[in-house]
């Protein structure tokens, strides 16, 4: 197949409405309607009705929950199918199965077989219709279970024409409030549009605001709700640059665990210990969401053993989020791009580097709480750079040195990711970390430039 192939694939997607590309747009049921994504599955013979599908939202993590859940599938034997956005480098990384992207060949094909019922239907968007590709795709290769991640909030994503097996809300915080609402209960309440009736909800741990309302729908829906931090609990274990280890355990098996502490660990029980390559505490977190997904599932009808559940979580991978690119220099990547991730970012840094110097290359669309994230960042950096992504949405390193100079700290400027991450490395210092951070087109072109990198060295 022709490259010629792919990219006219390519364009005529984008020839479509492109929101992600869009700095304003109003978030409303006019511009997100979910009745052309109905009219498009129904033409294309609603292939979102035979996959079995895990439905996650949240403002972080979504993603890394999403990726453990489809690596315990793939564990299980089950031909498993993963739908996130958006994508590091390549388009093709949001629809992937067992744990490969679809085919350039493939996407082609999957482009020619949609194209008819596109045609008929007016306004549709890229991401409506790479959605509707993403359940075709997964309903024609045989896909019986797949973790489908919501876009954008939950009410109104196109993903949400799904009748999932299980509904998954992760880690709410202040992300998109020019579109999803300025408060945590907005937010909460437009993320909660994935609840469905009689639907079990699996709930990762929540500031009150946001889980009052998510409680308060769930009970509405008569959606079971399932609390991790409180029908599901979770400690942390071991951690180094490989990986980390956690406990789960259930509500009911807390006097076991008590008498497993008080013992030093000598009890006959033990609560089951998981290894997982994601780095970070909020990791745990999702892992103990994703178990709890899991587990739930098995009420209807999921065929999952212990030992797929451990073997899923150790081969799961999720890039791009407090990733050690290079040990040597140091070099760190993560996607973090609101206040919350970056104060979780700052955290992990002292964890896993403490009292080490961090020099940052930085980059943020501009529709992100550029101010926020800087002043979570800003303890933990002793040398600043900014950039910008080849991204219609990113700001420009002008803008961001005015955002880092009002922190009275000196700022590099590079005109792109590869410049300042090549800048970075050549004045690299004994046991300083280079860290890569504010958005994810930052984090893929770092990436792709460290892939350059690693080549010309061979």
């Amino acid at each position: 197949m022709s490259k010629t192939a792919y990219q006219e694939a390519l364009d005529y997607l984008y020839s479509h409405i492109d929101y992600s590309i869009k700095r304003t747009y109003r978030y409303s049921a006019e511009v997100f309607e979910l009745q052309r994504v109905i009219d498009l599955l129904d033409a294309l013979g609603n292939p979102q009705a035979r996959i079995k599908a895990f439905h996650i939202a949240g403002t972080k993590g979504k993603g890394s929950v999403s990726a453990l859940i489809a690596s315990v599938l793939k564990e299980a034997g089950y031909k498993a199918g993963l739908y996130t956005s958006p994508h590091l480098s390549r388009l093709n990384e949001r629809i992937m199965i067992n744990g490969e992207p679809i085919t350039d060949m493939g996407f082609v094909e999957l482009v020619e077989a949609v194209k008819p019922s596109v045609e008929d239907i007016p306004g549709l968007t890229v991401y409506e219709i790479l959605t509707a590709m993403g359940f075709t795709y997964f309903a024609e290769q045989g896909v019986e279970y797949a973790a489908v991640e919501v876009g954008l909030g939950g009410r109104l994503d196109a993903t949400n024409v799904l009748e999932p097996i299980i509904s998954v809300i992760t880690s709410l915080s202040y992300d998109h409030m020019h579109l999803l609402g300025e408060s945590l209960s907005d937010i909460a309440r437009e993320k909660a549009g994935i609840i469905k009736p009689g639907i079990p909800l699996v709930l990762a741990p929540q500031q009150f605001e946001a889980e009052r309302v998510v409680e308060s729908v769930a009970e509405a829906e008569g959606a079971p709700l399932i609390r991790v931090g409180h029908d599901w609990l979770y400690s942390p274990g071991t951690h180094n640059f490989d990986g980390q280890t956690l406990h789960i355990w259930s509500r009911e098996e807390q006097p076991l665990m008590d008498a497993f502490v008080d013992s030093a660990g000598g009890d006959e029980w033990a609560p089951p210990r998981y290894q997982i390559p994601l780095l970070g505490h909020h990791q745990v977190v999702n892992a103990a969401v994703a178990y709890a997904a899991i587990v739930e599932a098995r009420n209807s009808g999921l065929d999952v053993q212990e030992a797929d559940i451990q073997a899923g979580f150790r081969k799961a991978c999720w890039l791009g989020r407090f990733q050690i690119l290079s040990r040597d220099p140091l070099i760190v990547v993560d996607a973090a791009h609101n206040r919350d991730s970056a104060l979780k970012l700052r955290i992990a840094l002292d964890d896993y580097f403490p009292g080490q110097p961090v020099t940052m290359i930085f980059g943020a669309s501009a529709d992100k709480d550029i101010e926020g994230m800087l002043a979570e960042l800003r303890p933990r950096v002793s040398r600043f750079a900014v950039t910008q992504a080849d991204h219609p949405r990113s700001e420009d390193p002008e803008v961001l040195a005015g955002f880092a100079h009002s922190h009275g700290v000196r700022v590099e400027e590079f005109s792109g990711v590869r410049k300042a991450l090549r800048w970075a490395i050549l004045n690299s210092r004994p046991g300083e970390v280079i860290l890569v951070t504010g958005s994810i087109f930052i984090v893929g072109e770092a990436i792709e430039t460290m892939n350059e990198i690693d080549h010309e060295r061979v």
